[in-house]
């Protein structure tokens, strides 16, 4: 750790993180297309020897949805807004298996993620749970969580990270991932746009302001040094950018996003500090050569890096086991 790291992690929930079923006709083709990525981002990851923290929700380690509503905890969420939760569609709208359903179900490619010593799998949730949604409380929680680790567990899965839906938590949710054995989460950027809230905290202004940090650095490199996140526990492991997917109406900016996050990350190296760059599988669902394309950019800088300055990739765990191992 002494020569900075890169951290890499995922949010994979497939169309579970989509409240709205209408949604499919326009969506579905990403979320199908962001399970063949994943295997062409596998074997990028294996090529540059990079490890990465596939944060997945707990539904998506059952193989049916009989399965799924006989694991799912008795007390289910009460989000003011309705369409937050899953639950009222599982039974009559939700298709029995990943054969009948891909939308829904990809046990298959969490065991492959699963069965790679290189990578980690953390918890996004086991219903890709919003905490500071108005409804939700503390207990709903609390309740989430233990099945997302149970059925983990189940599976031959320690999970020791979480990564929060829409990044929304606080002090009282640590607290609770604290007491089921949590050692790591992502926090947001140091930033005022970046704050975590509910959405409606998150104004058009704000995501206007975070797509324009994402090709013009004006908000900083968002590189951590071991000592920031030695501060608190579970460790803070915050996000230094998500890295937005091809878009052919933005492409002539392509080369300035990727540059951006190349700086950043030899800043980190050179300065033995902590860069962590997200995204979702199924950003990669649309446009996938160019994607692919893209993070193998990022990825054979990142080879550079650690070829000259002893840059190294590690999963959240590895990182917080080391810290904490240290204390």
């Amino acid at each position: 750790m002494n020569n900075g790291n890169l951290i890499i992690s995922l949010d994979y929930e497939l169309m579970w993180g989509v409240r709205d079923k209408r949604t499919i006709e326009n969506y579905g083709d990403a979320v199908v297309g962001g399970k063949k990525a994943t295997h062409e981002m596998l074997k990028l990851f294996d090529k540059f020897e990079v490890r990465a923290t596939f944060a997945s929700v707990g539904f998506l380690f059952h193989k049916d949805k009989n399965q799924l509503l006989s694991s799912s905890p008795e007390i289910k969420p009460t989000y003011n807004n309705i369409n937050l939760s899953p639950y009222p569609n599982i039974k009559n709208h939700i298709g029995e298996n990943e054969a009948d359903d891909p939308y829904y179900f990809g046990n298959k490619l969490i065991e492959k993620i699963k069965n790679n010593p290189l990578h980690e799998l953390a918890t996004h949730t086991y219903c890709h749970y919003y905490c500071l949604e108005p409804g939700q409380n503390i207990e709903q929680f609390k309740a989430d969580l233990k099945s997302a680790l149970d059925v983990a567990k189940e599976n031959g899965v320690k999970i020791r990270s979480i990564v929060f839906p829409r990044n929304q938590y606080s002090e009282a949710y640590l607290k609770i991932c604290k007491e089921f054995g949590i050692t790591s989460y992502r926090g947001n950027e140091n930033h005022y746009i970046y704050n975590t809230g509910n959405g409606e905290n998150q104004t058009p202004l704000r995501r206007a302001l975070r797509l324009l940090d994402s090709y013009i650095n004006i908000t900083g490199y968002h590189c951590y040094s071991i000592e920031f996140i030695k501060q608190s526990f579970p460790c803070n492991i915050p996000s230094s950018r998500f890295l937005r997917p091809y878009q052919k109406k933005l492409s002539l900016l392509e080369s300035l996003k990727i540059r951006r996050i190349k700086k950043a990350m030899t800043y980190a190296a050179k300065n033995n500090l902590i860069y962590h760059l997200w995204w979702h599988p199924h950003n990669f669902g649309r446009n996938t050569e160019k994607n692919i394309k893209m993070l193998e950019s990022i990825l054979d800088h990142y080879s550079y890096l650690n070829k000259n300055y002893g840059f190294d990739s590690v999963t959240m765990k590895q990182l917080s086991e080391e810290i904490t191992a240290k204390k």
